[in-house]
This record gives structure tokens, C-alpha cells and sequence, in this order.
């Protein structure tokens, strides 16, 4: 269920519409930077869970004793 060329190309226009053909460039770069950072944001919310994982489980100070 992904987008035909048809779909991208009213995509394309409306873009096109909205934000001109001059501002194009400049939308799609700070729309890559958003994309990178996000994704970047989700490997860093990744890895606390990871390490929890692998980290084995302690018991209390007062059980120990």
C-alpha cells in the first residue's frame, strides 16, 4: 500500500504550492535535518533499554547483610 507516481506527483505540486519553487531547497533541507535528528533521537532512546537488559538484577543493601 505505498504511494503510485500519481500520488507522489499531487504531492509534488502541492508542495509546490505551498511553499514555491524558490523555498523549495531550503524546506527539504530542514525536513532532512528533522528526519536525521529523529531518527538519531530514537537510537538514543533505545540504548537505556538495552543496557537494562543486559544488566543483572541486585538485590537490596539490608537483604544482603
Amino acid at each position: 500500500m505505498g504511494l503510485g507516481f500519481s500520488e507522489l506527483m499531487i504531492v509534488l505540486v502541492i508542495v509546490l504550492i505551498l511553499f514555491g519553487a524558490g523555498k523549495l531547497p531550503k524546506v527539504m533541507s530542514e525536513m532532512g535535518r528533522g528526519v536525521k535528528g529523529f531518527r538519531e533521537g530514537m537510537k538514543e532512546g533505545d540504548a537505556p533499554v538495552k543496557a537494562e537488559k543486559n544488566k543483572k538484577p541486585s538485590l537490596p543493601d539490608d537483604v544482603v547483610k
